[in-house]
Formats: C-alpha cells, sequence, structure tokens
C-alpha cells in the first residue's frame, strides 16, 4: 500500500498564497513568482531579526556614551570600569537609567570611579 504525504498540493499553495497577501502585481496570486516572494521574504524577515538586536545595542551605547560625555567621562573607560567592578547592569539598563534616572545614574557612576 502505498503511503501519501500529509499535506495536498492545494493545502500548500493556499499557505503560500495566503502569507502573500498584499504582495503587488501577480506576486500574491501566481503561485510560482509568491513562492519565491514569500520565500526572500522569509529570508530578509531572518537578516532583520538578527540586524534589529545590533540596531539597539548600539543605541544604547550612543545613548550611554551621551550620557557619559556630560560627566567628563568616555565610555569605554567607563564600561572597563563597570567590568572590574563586577557591575551587574547592562547597556539597556544603563541608558534607561541615564534617561528616566540620572540621580541613580550618577550614584552608579560615583560607585564605578570611587
Amino acid at each position: 500500500m502505498r503511503v501519501k504525504s500529509g499535506v495536498t498540493t492545494k493545502k500548500r499553495h493556499k499557505k503560500i498564497l495566503k502569507l502573500a497577501k498584499g504582495y503587488r502585481d501577480k506576486r500574491h496570486n501566481v503561485w510560482s513568482l509568491a513562492k519565491r516572494a514569500v520565500m526572500i521574504a522569509g529570508k530578509n524577515a531572518y537578516i532583520g531579526r538578527k540586524l534589529k538586536k545590533r540596531d539597539y545595542r548600539s543605541l544604547w551605547i550612543q545613548r550611554l556614551n551621551a550620557a557619559l560625555k556630560q560627566h567628563g567621562v568616555s565610555y569605554n573607560k567607563f564600561i572597563y570600569k563597570l567590568t572590574r567592578k563586577r557591575v551587574g547592569l547592562n547597556r539597556k539598563m544603563l541608558s534607561e537609567l541615564a534617561i528616566n534616572e540620572p540621580k541613580t545614574f550618577e550614584e552608579v557612576l560615583k560607585f564605578v570611579n570611587g
């Protein structure tokens, strides 16, 4: 007896065409074009998720650097001293402190420099 695959061609096509909803020209209703467009979109979405993490880290560093410049401290020396003192705050939390809680950020800065 022959074993059939679980997904029919119609189901597979409908799934891809549903993902291609909103695409322009024939890419939303012609199977071969929609399949290619969905594959490329998926690849770009994957890359974008990785880039987003990189962009946010860069933003936090820029914010931190701007806050530290006001206190006359360079970013790289601050991070070096932070790791030497074994402070468990990451760049995201430090930038949030610098923006929303400047007094607390100054205390962290005093602790690191002191």
